[in-house]
């Protein structure tokens, strides 16, 4: 190993991959933070699609308390002036945003203590600590998106980014614990190698539907079209794309302030599906190729099980009126979805240094 490592040739990964021995705790507390960010998405998810995002308005604390209990007259002078509990502020759901902080703030400690340990064990792990550092710069810039969703009242791009991110963090997160792993050895490891190229296209096209459908989520289209396989009766129903993508700014408004017409949100919605059907036939190919590679078929097993999960999460939004837990499902799904392809890749990049 230590050869290999000596002579490593240009197209070899920058980080050693290599098993870690004795360091039982760095690994642990990797698998631990990946198992919390995907706990995050969908608690994340599960605060938007309850409208608890600004449960508590101000950041970090709720009314300047650490605790919803701390703040129980405020947010009952709150409920009152917005004439009950079907306004933005309650005592569930600041708790649901408070939850949604408490675990993200454990989430940037773990992450610190990752970066941390690979630091000062970088000799015993021969692993570069750079995707360790980037991880604490990336979880940093969570905390702001995460400010700015409340501080600037839930603007779609910040709210996606939001969103985007923590997918982000959940992808690195996951790349770090498998260059844990030991490299799995091919009698051919060619054709586990050919995967690469095809299983970083549908990366990238997965990860312009994850965009799609948090643009979605965030600008509250999820139900601009309630049939199916149409669209408001049509295949091509009346849209608005140059309000519907205009980024900067606000939650239900026009870059001129006036009211987002139904047009513009017909268009995100129709984009995301149009965007659905492109990445399923990918992924569907690209899933079908992977089982029919020796050395990979339990992932390719996975990869199609989880689009089909994920077709039907999408479809049962429509057919049943965007209940909310099939829509956090939806959003897990994804995040499956991801983890997978990164997954792949990864396979594919170590299948290469054997070929």
């Amino acid at each position: 190993m230590s050869a290999t490592l000596q002579g490593r040739s240009p197209d070899q990964p920058l980080y050693a991959e290599v098993p870690l021995a004795g360091l039982a705790t760095y690994r642990r507390l990797i698998a631990l933070a990946v198992v919390l960010t995907f706990g995050l998405i969908m608690l994340g998810a599960y605060v938007r699609l309850s409208d608890a995002g600004l449960g508590c308005p101000d950041w970090p604390g709720c009314y300047g308390q650490i605790s919803p209990l701390q703040a129980q007259d405020q947010i009952a002078q709150a409920v009152a002036e917005q004439g009950g509990e079907h306004g933005p502020v309650s005592m569930g759901k600041a708790w649901r945003e408070m939850i949604h902080r408490y675990f993200a703030k454990a989430l940037g400690l773990l992450v610190i203590a990752i970066a941390v340990i690979a630091w000062r064990r970088r000799a015993a792990l021969r692993q570069s600590p750079a995707l360790a550092t980037t991880l604490v710069g990336v979880v940093i810039l969570q905390g702001i998106f995460g400010m700015w969703t409340v501080t600037l009242l839930l603007k779609p791009a910040i709210v996606t980014g939001h969103l985007v991110g923590g997918l982000l963090t959940f992808s690195l997160l996951l790349w770090l614990w498998l260059r844990q792993r030991p490299p799995v050895r091919y009698v051919d490891a060619e054709p586990v190698a050919a995967l690469g190229a095809p299983a970083a296209v549908g990366l990238v096209l997965l990860a312009g539907q994850i965009f799609l459908g948090g643009w979605t989520s965030t600008n509250y289209a999820a139900l601009a079209c309630t049939d199916l396989p149409t669209c408001q009766g049509q295949w091509w129903p009346a849209m608005n794309f140059s309000d519907a993508f205009h980024f900067f700014r606000e939650l239900g408004k026009t870059g001129d302030g006036e009211n987002l017409p139904m047009q513009a949100l017909t268009a995100i919605h129709f984009m995301h599906r149009v965007g659905a059907v492109i990445v399923a036939c990918y992924l569907g190919w690209l899933g079908w190729r992977v089982l029919r590679t020796e050395g990979a078929r339990p992932l390719g097993v996975a990869l199609m099980a989880a689009l089909v999960l994920q077709w039907a999460l999408g479809l049962s939004n429509v057919w049943f009126s965007l209940p909310i837990g099939v829509a956090v499902a939806h959003n897990g799904g994804a995040a499956l979805l991801l983890g997978l392809m990164v997954a792949l890749v990864f396979r594919a990049r170590r299948a290469r240094l054997q070929v």
